[in-house]
């Protein structure tokens, strides 16, 4: 009998024990996973559903009448360490200090002193990858990081898994194996890096933790230079590019000192484009087969917009056309990416949405989707996004700001820009021009609106010049001061 007492408190013990795990267990299930693919250099128009004929998207088209489709959707830098910054802290490229792409251009015989910058995401940044796993989230990268070096990398900015994650922007040994990846050990010769990635990625579902729910975050390199095609599809878009008219040849416009390429016909761009996509596939089959398409938001994005504008005759490799310029500049083509979202048992699977959305409202909706809250000290710049996905309910009026003070390879000159409702104002610092778009009317920005408004550019004016001042932004000053 002296046992009993002992007995009985192992088993009450164990009860609560399992009464808590329990809890747990149900709490963690109800909890949605996040799947968020991001796409480097990705152009507005590169995906079928976005209107491209000559790049071939059948997996993303698919997804996108299962997702909400935003046309509207801009990233928060016209480069990509900056929007790979926002993305992950909810935070303006300013506030963080990382305003141009690590480690940036430098400009021979430059007009203007551009500000330096950080070359890493501080450690002391909130990223949503620290939130989630203190939350109890299982959290996992794989692909490109380009926010810092060693001691700056995911494994020490929130994520339990680092799969090719570095601080390199393209990848060291381009896209075949050997990859000479720090942080990947290389595949067999002639094995294809997007591929790897979706593998390491399908891997993660299936060697995770099984009771916690995750964050995937898969970020490709892909479609960012070196153009290098895919063996799997180089030859079917070569035969393609023949039947074009002219047999594709590239044709450009001039932008400034650059030339802006105008047409899509570039085939090993386009087999870059269709083995991403095939992958995207892999990856949400994946989920399906596995049971977890049911309870997984799938975000699906690019850090600016397509690579179309450079100094050479052809200009870039892609078009993004009917869009201006393109990465580096804060014009549409620079800055308005494709983003689809899906929501399992989502109300407005396959709609459209034409609200402007921006990188920092991730951070506070896949809070909320999480059932963590608003937590606006962390994500001072991002809006939700859940009632928006959800319900359809409208956002906020409010004025999106970008901040590009620096020189670009593309030749872009230092400036920033500023859309409020329709109209958007673009600051060219090395002139102290002002150009003023309605793109309602005028997604191309060819019509400058700057003299027949003056009181609506002066206002717009204003308002980011005052922005600047709250954030503390750095600005260029003359190189002879």
């Amino acid at each position: 009998m002296g046992r009993l007492p002992s007995l009985v408190f192992l088993m009450l013990v164990a009860c609560i024990v399992y009464l808590g795990t329990t809890e747990s267990t149900a709490e963690n299930a109800s909890r949605p996973n996040f799947v968020f693919i991001l796409v480097d250099d990705l152009g507005w128009t590169d995906l079928g559903c976005y209107g491209s004929s000559f790049y071939e998207t059948p997996n993303l088209d698919e997804f996108a009448t299962r997702s909400l489709r935003f046309t509207n959707a801009y990233s928060a830098s016209p480069v990509c360490s900056p929007t790979r910054a926002a993305i992950m802290t909810g935070r303006h490229p300013v506030r963080v200090n990382i305003t141009d792409w690590i480690k940036g251009h430098v400009k021979k015989n430059a007009l203007l002193k551009t500000p330096e910058d950080r070359d890493n995401l501080a450690l002391k940044e909130v990223t949503i990858a620290e939130v989630l796993r203190d939350s109890g989230y299982e959290t996992f990268f794989a692909g490109k990081w380009h926010l810092g070096n060693e001691g700056h990398f995911p494994e020490d900015q929130g994520f339990d898994y680092n799969i090719g994650g570095h601080h390199r922007g393209n990848p060291p040994g381009g896209y075949y194996a050997p990859y000479d990846n720090p942080r990947m050990e290389s595949g067999p010769d002639g094995e294809y890096l997007t591929d790897r990635l979706t593998r390491e990625s399908i891997d993660f579902l299936d060697y995770r933790k099984g009771m916690k729910p995750f964050l995937l975050f898969l970020s490709f390199y892909t479609v960012h230079t070196p153009i290098q095609g895919c063996d799997q599809f180089d030859d079917y878009f070569e035969q393609k590019r023949k039947r074009l008219n002219d047999e594709g040849k590239s044709v450009s416009t001039r932008e400034r000192q650059a030339n802006v390429r105008l047409n899509q016909s570039n085939a090993k761009y386009a087999a870059m484009v269709k083995s991403m996509d095939l992958n995207v596939g892999r990856l949400l089959a994946a989920l399906e087969e596995r049971g977890l398409s049911e309870n997984t938001v799938v975000i699906f994005t690019s850090d600016n917009g397509g690579l179309s504008t450079q100094s050479r005759d052809s200009g870039g490799p892609t078009s993004v056309r009917p869009l201006r310029a393109g990465k580096g500049w804060c014009y549409e083509g620079g800055i308005r990416v494709p983003l689809m979202v899906h929501l399992p048992n989502g109300k407005r699977a396959g709609q459209t949405e034409n609200v402007p959305v921006i990188s920092m409202d991730f951070f506070p909706t896949i809070l909320e989707l999480a059932g963590l809250g608003s937590r606006p000290e962390w994500h001072p710049d991002g809006l939700s996004l859940a009632s928006l996905l959800q319900k359809g309910e409208p956002l906020e009026e409010r004025a999106l700001y970008w901040h590009y003070p620096h020189y670009h390879g593309t030749t872009w000159a230092p400036g920033g820009a500023i859309r409020l409702g329709p109209y958007k104002l673009i600051e060219h610092f090395e002139e102290g021009k002002l150009e003023l778009y309605d793109l309602a009317n005028d997604l191309s920005e060819k019509k400058d609106l700057s003299d027949s408004k003056p009181k609506l550019k002066a206002n717009l004016k204003q308002m980011l010049e005052g922005w600047r001042s709250r954030l503390g932004a750095q600005l260029p000053v003359p190189t002879h001061l």
